[in-house]
């Protein structure tokens, strides 16, 4: 699994972060970054969840 970030449309709201720290992180501008480009089994339903809490839809899960 795969979590494509649109940078563009992340408005920094840091929800993602809150949710799963582990995959997601806001960097130095309030961006979102995914730390995996493959996201470990033991970590997709955090990724999932933090995508599902973005309240701009900037993170599309890719399965």
């Amino acid at each position: 699994m795969r979590v494509s970030a649109d940078t563009a449309r992340c408005e920094g709201h840091g929800l993602c972060e809150e949710v799963a720290p582990s995959v997601y992180e806001l960097d130095d501008d309030a961006v979102v970054t995914v730390a995996h480009e493959e996201v470990p089994p033991e970590l997709e339903r955090l990724a999932e969840a933090g995508a599902q809490v973005c309240p701009v839809a900037a993170l599309k899960v890719i399965r």
